[in-house]
């Protein structure tokens, strides 16, 4: 028996799979490479010294999913594939609703067909939108403010209405927080698309001179530091967490969901000094304005996988910042082309 993982050359999926094949899993992989690259998929086996069948194709084929469900022993499926830029997402929102949405409609359809009905999905802390209360528990408001967290929403309910109409389905949606780090070994990391989005990605390129400077938006929030606070969970904690995911859903729980952090927050000061701590080296940064959207904190409540999963991240920040210095000082270009 196999488990599929949609969008598995990707950052966190690539990581994954990692963990599931030392985990003792048999893989398949589907990604359509919009937004990864095939050497993270040579990577992957490369540290595991383990092959897998890996399909260049789109969740949105139907053709192709029912294909690779008939040809495969899949007995559960792990949901990355989708695309995550927030900013983006407000100016191309067709894009994500149709990339996201759309494509898990299809692969929902397809594992129906093919009496596969087991889901880990990759969902985010963006569904919460923009909570007062802290920190954030599986039963906070939910209310996601861009197309991004929009669809991550949209895809939850879905999942929820499928089990209404079917119980034997098992269904486990993880709530990530703000992911980082990469391998320890620095083979694979995260390897973005242009100019990276988030603070962590756009940290290691400024140390290694791709970019001149770090641009900290806002210092004026109501923080200690007046910086934006978030939950960093190291992406290898993050895969951890999908593997403890699949072995639950051998225990038939249903529907059940999943915040995956560390329960602290860091502030954009202190992330700045962790990686200078872990590296020695001191990061250029000017203060600019607010980006519209920015909740000033944001920090998970684990406490739910941790006594249902036997799930806890172990890995801190300094730890996330040596690790993600060794992805990108032996990979300045990333995976290159």
């Amino acid at each position: 028996m196999a488990v599929l993982v949609t969008g598995g050359a990707g950052y966190i999926g690539s990581h994954t799979c990692v963990q599931l094949l030392e985990a003792g899993y048999d893989i398949v992989v589907i990604d359509n490479l919009s937004n990864s690259k095939m050497e993270a998929v040579r990577r992957v086996k490369e540290l595991t010294g383990k092959d897998f069948a890996f399909i260049k194709g789109d969740i949105r084929d139907s053709a192709l999913l029912d294909e690779i469900f008939r040809k495969y022993d899949i007995e559960s499926v792990v949901h990355f594939a989708g695309l995550k830029a927030v900013g983006e997402s407000v100016s191309v929102p067709l894009r994500y609703y149709h990339n996201n949405v759309t494509g898990s409609i299809m692969l929902f359809e397809s594992m129906q067909r093919n009496g596969v009905k087991n889901i880990v999905f990759s969902s985010s802390a963006t569904v919460y939108g923009m909570a007062e209360k802290m920190p954030l528990r599986e039963d906070s408001p939910l209310g996601a403010v861009n197309p991004y967290g929009r669809t991550k929403l949209m895809i939850e309910d879905i999942l929820r209405d499928i089990y209404v109409s079917d119980n034997s389905w098992n269904i486990i949606l993880l709530r990530y927080f703000n992911p980082v780090g990469a391998h320890p070994s620095g083979r694979i990391g995260e390897d973005p698309n242009g100019i990276p989005n988030n603070l962590m990605p756009y940290i290691s390129q400024v140390a290694v001179g791709k970019l001149k400077e770090l641009s900290v938006f806002g210092n004026d929030y109501p923080t200690p530091d007046g910086t934006c606070i978030r939950d960093y969970i190291h992406v290898m904690d993050l895969a951890d967490g999908h593997v403890k995911a699949l072995e639950k859903l051998r225990e038939d729980p249903g529907v059940v969901v999943y915040n995956l952090g560390t329960g602290k927050g860091s502030s954009v000061m202190e992330m700045i000094a962790a990686f200078a701590e872990a590296t020695g080296i001191k990061i250029p940064y000017r203060i600019t304005g607010r980006r519209p959207g920015d909740a000033p904190v944001s920090y998970a409540d684990p406490s739910k996988a941790e006594k249902e999963l036997g799930w806890k991240a172990k890995r801190d920040i300094i730890d996330m910042c040596r690790d993600l210095w060794t992805w990108q000082s032996q990979n300045p270009d990333g995976y290159g082309d």
